[in-house]
């Protein structure tokens, strides 16, 4: 499960990166906007993920 949530924070980042070069190219604020959320939105999930994975007990 930790796999998938790790690419939906990377596609989410992705997606906000593209949304917001596409509004930067047609100077619109509102997409831009969009863009930087989603992009935050898979940088929060990105980190919840890292601190999850630092909590886990090594196995050994």
């Amino acid at each position: 499960m930790a796999a998938d949530e790790k690419a939906q924070a990377k596609g989410e980042q992705a997606k906000g990166k593209a949304e917001k070069a596409v509004g930067r190219a047609v100077g619109n604020e509102s997409l831009r906007s969009e863009g930087r959320a989603e992009e935050s939105k898979g940088d929060l999930r990105a980190a919840k993920e890292k601190a999850k994975d630092a909590l886990k007990p090594e196995s050994r």
